[in-house]
């Protein structure tokens, strides 16, 4: 499996804020996450590091 999981950061602390994220899509609002189940969330952030072999997006506040 391909997909990661997405983290809030937020200064130094990080949240992971949803599992098994296969897309991510621009939004008006910020980013759109979907997982692997067709769940969504929409956060108001940027990409700010993709770690993939590690399976990570580290996402900031905007």
């Amino acid at each position: 499996m391909c997909e990661a999981n997405a983290y809030l950061r937020d200064g130094d602390h990080e949240e992971m804020i949803l599992e098994s994220v296969d897309r991510i899509l621009p939004h008006e609002d910020g980013l759109l996450l979907e997982d692997i189940f067709g769940r969504r969330k929409i956060i108001k952030a940027r990409i700010k590091e993709l770690a993939l072999v590690e399976h990570r997006v580290i996402l900031e506040k905007i």
